[in-house]
């Protein structure tokens, strides 16, 4: 356990080591910014164009990294959000627990679901495993 509070300039300084998740947060923003220029552009541009369009859009390297890249930071910083959230609001260890695990796995999996289906576009369609879609 950890002994008495300590203060600097009376302010109490934090037990809990979160200086790194909020530098991570903050270099989360810091990458969104630019792709998400890029990500309103890329819309305006490809709005109202073809699926053939799109899929050559997709299939540029470049494209598909970027977008591979926007998804899994985007979920990052939502991750790391919504984990500031939790901590705040919900008080009870095994509730929090429970959030935290639930808030990490819907993420993950989205992230996980946006990267698939990005390599998915950028190959070309490329058949789903026996089973999975049409």
């Amino acid at each position: 356990m950890s002994g008495p509070a300590q203060f600097r300039k009376n302010v109490k300084i934090s037990e809990r080591h979160g200086a790194g998740e909020w530098a991570l947060e903050r270099v989360a923003l810091l990458a969104l910014m630019p792709l998400g220029l890029w990500v309103a552009s890329s819309a305006f541009t490809l709005a109202g164009a073809g699926y053939d369009t799109v899929a050559a859009w997709f299939a540029n390297t470049l494209n598909a990294g970027l977008a591979i890249a926007t998804a899994v930071i985007f979920c990052l910083f939502g991750a790391l959000a919504w984990k500031v959230i939790v901590e705040d609001y919900v008080h009870k260890p095994a509730s929090k627990g429970l959030c935290l695990f639930l808030v990490n796995l819907v993420f993950f999996a989205l992230a996980a679901a946006s990267v698939f289906f990005i390599v998915r576009l950028a190959l070309g369609s490329a058949p789903l495993p026996a089973g999975i879609g049409a």
